[in-house]
């Protein structure tokens, strides 16, 4: 317990005081995040947060997890510096998605094989239990690079990726202090200590962005709690089992796991590259329907807190239905954000289409033309 009240209070102290050090050093080498059409913001914002969280987080975690025998924590270090410094060389100099997806490949073979934390089964949904081995290798890959771009690609709001990755990593924080596990207890707690610090700054308006050096590392940290759940929570010998521990893994994953899968799935039936960008996020929702950044923020943590709780109390429907029902209801409110907008943009588009003819209309004042003799051109 000491531990884990250490790294968040470190954690936040030294997140604390790097923000304001960074966005001074952003201010002098003019590093922003400059507005366009796409983006919510308006006006240049630094982009170096995430580099103040990284410290906090790393330091923390550093300081404070327990030196035990064979402790994956050494392999998932190597892992958290290699996708801050892919996030960091993309905020400072831009790097291509397919070197992105390299890095992150990287860290997350780090953690899958040398850590060895990998998807084993599937814990009854459909029937299956468990999974041949390359199944599970491919599984576990697939799920490292969806989960860690997720919350790069919902930084689209202030506040947004910080205040649900401060959820997820408190969640799970608090669980496995709960059964202890501390080690992933202190890099759940050291996470939201370096979040709670940093939101202070990145709530609308926003004085910092955290950048892809801050959502990537938040993406695979929650990455590495949430697969370490499963296989804590799945334990029937465990402390604190959970049924259908999957479809809970995905409701505390619900939002940006949901829309990332839905927006890549969209982008290529539509012929497109999945991280080409485009304004079908959901906050990109809830933002055309005229709702501010906080909002939108409160919005989306707080559906994604409701989708948790829900999950843990239906947990004794199984797996396979309590998945099936985690997804349809993300589809349904997904489907509603989705019409109401579109009938937003529709009564939009109506006025404007009566408001051009009535312009049109208006008589133009006469302009009598006098040539050099003083005779009217026009009459």
């Amino acid at each position: 317990m000491e531990n884990v009240l250490i790294a968040t209070v470190l954690s936040f102290v030294v997140t604390y005081f790097s923000i304001p050090i960074l966005i001074r050093v952003a201010e002098l080498k003019h590093l922003y995040d400059e507005p366009d059409e796409r983006k919510a913001h308006k006006q240049r914002i630094p982009t170096l947060g995430g580099i103040g969280f990284f410290s906090g987080f790393i330091i923390a975690a550093a300081v404070c997890v327990p030196t035990l025998q064979n402790s994956p924590f050494q392999y998932m270090m190597a892992a958290f510096f290699i996708i801050f410094m892919v996030g960091m060389k993309d905020d400072i100099v831009g790097l291509s998605p397919l070197k992105k997806l390299v890095g992150q490949l990287i860290a997350s073979f780090a953690i899958i094989y040398l850590g060895n934390l990998q998807i084993g089964g599937m814990y009854g949904f459909m029937g299956i239990t468990t999974l041949p081995s390359n199944i599970s290798l491919m599984l576990t890959y697939f799920y490292f690079i969806v989960v860690i771009n997720a919350f790069n690609l919902i930084d689209g709001v202030d506040g947004h990726a910080g205040s649900i990755g401060l959820l997820v990593s408190a969640v799970l924080g608090a669980y496995f202090l709960h059964v202890g596990e501390l080690t992933y207890a202190v890099l759940g707690f050291a996470l939201a200590g370096g979040l709670a610090s940093f939101l202070i700054y990145n709530i609308s308006p926003a004085r910092i962005f955290m950048g892809d050096t801050g959502s990537l590392l938040i993406g695979l940290v929650n990455a590495v709690l949430v697969l370490k759940f499963i296989e804590v929570a799945g334990n029937p010998a465990g402390k604190m089992p959970i049924d259908a521990t999957p479809a809970v893994a995905i409701a505390i994953l619900i939002v940006p796991l949901f829309d990332t899968l839905r927006v890549f799935s969209v982008r290529m039936l539509q012929g497109r590259s999945p991280f080409s960008a485009d304004r079908n996020h959901i906050h990109h929702y809830l933002l055309d329907l005229k709702l501010d950044h906080r909002q939108t923020t409160l919005i989306s943590v707080s559906v994604n807190a409701a989708f948790i709780v829900a999950a843990y109390f239906l947990q004794g429907l199984g797996t396979t239905v309590l998945t099936i029902l985690v997804v349809g209801a993300a589809t349904t409110f997904t489907g509603v954000l989705y019409l109401a907008r579109k009938r937003k943009q529709a009564v939009k588009v109506a006025v404007t289409t009566i408001a051009q003819p009535a312009a049109q209309n208006v008589t133009a004042p006469k302009i009598l033309r006098v040539t050099t003799g003083g005779v009217l051109q026009d009459k």
